[in-house]
């Protein structure tokens, strides 16, 4: 039971920490968005792309054998 008490206040306190960096990232995204030549945007991209690289190279053996496996499927079989 106070493992789970001890969890709990952690991630509280964690998640109130986590919050109060939102007012930064809305005064920034705020302040970029009236700049025409915002970076913000590619920021975001550039910090959404990575996980998505990362995850292929991982898995690029079990993507590709399901493609493989997918075309050898005749066409009447596919529904």
């Amino acid at each position: 039971m106070a493992h789970r008490f001890v969890l709990l206040v952690s991630l509280l306190i964690l998640n109130a920490s986590a919050f109060s960096q939102c007012a930064m990232c809305k005064a920034v995204a705020e302040d970029a968005a009236v700049d025409e030549g915002s970076t913000i945007n590619k920021a975001i991209l550039y910090i959404m792309i990575i996980p998505y690289i990362i995850l292929f190279i991982a898995f690029r053996k079990k993507i590709f054998g399901f493609f493989k496996k997918l075309r050898s499927i005749p066409d009447d079989n596919r529904r």
